[in-house]
């Protein structure tokens, strides 16, 4: 870790031997502000029931997100499972929902972000609303997360040049947080994020879920309703729950 004093001073419990920080969105934002003081690349991560349970069969993924900086609880399966556990979160927040206060407090410090991923032209419009939403946001580069793996070198060089002190990656799981984590000690970014789909809502290509979803923990069926393809997706959560279940038992 690179500011491992910040975390130390929250509790990290652990779900399926994987950490988890019991942060609130203000902690998280905190954390944030703590890293980007930093030097080196921070990593965060923002694991949902699916990410645990996929890195609780996938060595590499377990031990990329233990090696984050700060670790968010993006979903409500994790509170549930921590409250089976005998370790409550304090609450859930949304990747999305810390991205946001990251761009107003990037905004409010002259910071600029890097945004890679998602397809051709999400990304120039998400940057686009993110400046409007978020007055005096700068946005040092864009670029689309459709490369081949002999291209990354150049890629981290692109987002160096652009002088980025944040880096968002659309890439999807465990995409991003394996193209952060590999090229961790070349990107002179101060801190990097998996955003997931997040610059698809932020351009306006795919609708969050309504606040009663939301509010409820039922954004998986929301997505589901509207994507009957994320169904093989959906069915980790009771497996992860299943899983969590006879762990809390032992």
């Amino acid at each position: 870790m690179h500011d491992g004093s910040v975390i130390e001073s929250k509790r990290r419990i652990r779900i399926l031997d994987i950490p988890v920080d019991r942060v609130t969105r203000a902690e998280a934002a905190e954390i944030f502000d703590a890293l980007m003081r930093t030097e080196g690349c921070s990593l965060i991560v923002t694991p949902n029931s699916e990410i645990l349970w996929n890195a609780s069969k996938d060595a590499e993924l377990k031990a990329i997100l233990s090696d984050a900086d700060l670790i968010i609880p993006d979903g409500i399966g994790l509170v549930y499972a921590s409250r089976i556990i005998g370790s409550p979160l304090s609450e859930r927040v949304t990747g999305i929902d810390f991205l946001d206060e990251a761009l107003r407090r990037l905004a409010a410090a002259g910071e600029s972000i890097y945004l890679l991923g998602s397809a051709p032209g999400i990304a120039e419009k998400a940057a686009e609303r993110m400046r409007a939403h978020r007055p005096g946001l700068r946005v040092a580069g864009v670029r689309h997360g459709y490369y081949r793996p002999e291209e990354e070198a150049a890629i981290v060089g692109e987002i160096n040049a652009s002088g980025a002190a944040f880096l968002c990656a659309a890439l999807g799981s465990p995409k991003q947080e394996r193209f952060i984590h590999a090229h961790r000690e070349a990107l002179r970014v101060r801190a990097a994020i998996g955003v997931g789909g997040s610059l698809d809502v932020w351009a306006g290509a795919q609708k969050r879920a309504p606040a009663f979803f939301r509010e409820h923990g039922l954004e998986w069926l929301y997505r589901l309703a509207r994507q009957p393809s994320r169904i093989k997706r959906a069915a980790a959560l009771p497996l992860f729950m299943l899983r969590v279940l006879a762990s809390g038992k032992r």
